[in-house]
């Protein structure tokens, strides 16, 4: 969150920062106009270009580096918004397991609030909906500034809606938004199974404790399908208590997962 937001004169003089950094987008779903925000969102870029019904490039081919080499790696292990929500499953409260084929929405999402609609509508639907914008632009500049405050109509309260329907939901199942409306979760998902970076199950060492699964940020069995498109690349399972049941590797895009002799395995001394 403060690497991504490292600009924080912005909540002191509320202005964003235009600096020569926020040409570069992050590959985590962090709002441009987030008052801190030093690089801009690539789900807003795309948005952007499809309004202008041209092509984005330049932030295809950093989504696309980024997913080449390590899949979803930033949805696990940077994101702010999917580490609010991870704090807030650790809440007690009523647990429910979300079904697997909800995974489908995200995609719909994606092709349908941040390409369709943009393109024939000119509107950045996805932006003026999406729940990670509303806590860290939305909120903040309606609390400090008197101009935005005044512009305050419908439309904003189903942001807040939408932000506090997530926000219940992470309290009682993982990662809700990840999992079901994210399109940046989509687009990265697409290169899990060829990414640089794996992780490989041994079956000969795995006792079936089902660990691996209970401490899952997504509730998938890695020991099933390491390519899996949930897979967020977190590597806790990698932490499993049998021998190297779990373990992070590299190797040929499609090469069979587990093969000794055709991946490294990473951090060998655990």
């Amino acid at each position: 969150m403060v690497l991504s937001n490292a600009y924080a004169q912005g909540f002191l003089s509320g202005t964003l920062y235009q600096g020569y950094l926020k040409n570069g987008c992050t590959p985590l779903l962090n709002c441009y106009a987030c008052p801190a925000a030093v690089l801009s969102c690539p789900i807003g870029t795309i948005q952007h270009f499809m309004v202008i019904r041209s092509v984005p490039f330049y932030t295809f081919g950093i989504l696309s580096a980024v997913g080449a080499l390590v899949g979803r790696m930033t949805c696990g292990t940077l994101c702010p918004f999917g580490a609010l929500q991870d704090l807030l499953y650790k809440f007690r409260s009523w647990k429910i397991s979300i079904p697997h084929g909800v995974r489908f929405l995200r995609y719909a999402v994606l092709v349908v609030l941040v390409f369709a609609i943009p393109f024939f509508t000119g509107e950045h639907w996805f932006s003026k909906l999406c729940p990670a914008g509303t806590l860290e632009a939305g909120l903040p500049w309606v609390a400090m500034d008197a101009g935005v405050r005044a512009l305050v109509g419908s439309m904003f309260w189903v942001k807040v809606a939408l932000l506090l329907l997530f926000i219940s939901l992470s309290t009682m199942a993982k990662r809700p938004f990840c999992r079901a409306a994210c399109p940046l979760g989509a687009i990265l998902s697409l290169f899990n199974r060829a990414s640089f970076l794996q992780l490989a199950w041994n079956p000969d060492t795995c006792t079936r404790c089902g660990k691996c699964r209970r401490i899952c940020p997504v509730d998938i069995r890695p020991d099933r399908k390491q390519a899996d498109p949930e897979c967020l690349r977190c590597f806790d399972c990698a932490m499993c208590p049998s021998l190297k049941a779990v373990t992070v590797f590299h190797e040929r895009p499609f090469a069979p997962a587990g093969v000794a002799e055709t991946a490294t395995v990473l951090g060998e001394s655990k």
